[in-house]
Formats: C-alpha cells, sequence, structure tokens
C-alpha cells in the first residue's frame, strides 16, 4: 500500500489530486490515508504519527508524508527505506519518529544524523520520476506521489537519486520528573 500522511486537511483538493497522480502512474495502487489533519506545518506531530504508527501497515508499505514548511527551499526531497518500510518525503526531520527505533542511542539536539544501520536514504534527484513542471508549493502531488507511485510499481530505490550519509534530525521532547512543588 502507499499511506498518506499530510497537514492538507480535506477541504481542498491537495490530498485528491496527490490520490490522482498515484492512480495515473499505478491504476492498481491501494492508497490508505492514515491522517490529513496533522496540525498546519507541525513537523514534531507528524514525526510522532508516522513513528508510533508506520509498523501498523504491512512490511514494505510506502508512507508519502507531507508536512513541509519549507517547501520551495533548498531542503531535499528524500526517500528513506527502513526494515519496514519506505518513506517519501522532505528531509526535514519529518522521519525521526521511525528512525528513532533504528537509533543505538536518542539524539539530545536536532539536526544532522547518521541513517541508521539497517537503513538507507537517498536523495530523489531523478526528475523522470516526477511530474513536470514542478511547481514551488506542492511537491506533495509533484514529487512525493510520482516517486512513490514508481516505487509501488518495481522500480529500485537506487533508481531515485543519490545516496545519502545523513539525514535531519527533530529531537523529541523528554519528560522530566520533578519533586519541587508539590
Amino acid at each position: 500500500p502507499i499511506v498518506l500522511t499530510t497537514d492538507f486537511g480535506l477541504s481542498d483538493y491537495y490530498v485528491g489530486v496527490m490520490k490522482g497522480v498515484i492512480l495515473g502512474i499505478n491504476p492498481h495502487a491501494n492508497i490508505i490515508d492514515l491522517t490529513h489533519h496533522v496540525p498546519p506545518q507541525n513537523i514534531r506531530q507528524a514525526a510522532f504519527i508516522l513513528g508510533v504508527n508506520h509498523r501498523f501497515f504491512p512490511t514494505g508499505a510506502i508512507h508519502v508524508a507531507v508536512v513541509d514548511p519549507g517547501v520551495g527551499t533548498s531542503r531535499q526531497a528524500l526517500l528513506l527505506t527502513t526494515p519496514h518500510g519506505r518513506f517519501v518525503g522532505p528531509d526535514n526531520g519529518l522521519f525521526s519518529g521511525v528512525i528513532r527505533g533504528y537509533l543505538p542511542g536518542l539524539p539530545n539536539a536536532s539536526g544532522l544524523v547518521p541513517v541508521p544501520q539497517g537503513c538507507s536514504a537517498r536523495a530523489l534527484t531523478q526528475p523522470r520520476y516526477w511530474l513536470d513542471p514542478v511547481s514551488n508549493t506542492f511537491h506533495g502531488r509533484d514529487v512525493f506521489s510520482p516517486v512513490a507511485a514508481h516505487l509501488s510499481l518495481g522500480v529500485p530505490d537506487q533508481d531515485m537519486g543519490s545516496s545519502l550519509e545523513t539525514i535531519e534530525y527533530l529531537a523529541a521532547p523528554q519528560p522530566s520528573i520533578s519533586t519541587s512543588g508539590q
């Protein structure tokens, strides 16, 4: 299946057109909506949702996640492959909840982290797998959905772009225990 997670909501056409793009490339794709109600631009919330829920989908599921306040900037488009599934979206920390389970220790700070052992990451740099032209504001339609559809048809990960050694990570807030004020 191709699993969609966005902050688009359902009152506009965005989710529908992403599904249309996927089905235009792979008419037999099985598309599942995880949620489209991530609070707007809340990357940490989306990372949490993906981290908690991705393992409930079949091994090999392709997750397209779009919570992307940096669309149109120099942030990379990413394909992350884990032992459980593949994840397509912006390299902005969105997949932090997914890789947390593969990291030997949890980083205390946000920033670049090495791609965990047993996982791989690729920059999506092959425009032959995108729509043309690519807009500056809708990479969910123009880059991420077409890439997922091509992956679902068996296009190998390595055809999507160059290998990455590091990806963006957002450290999760950690609870603290305090005995003061009781």
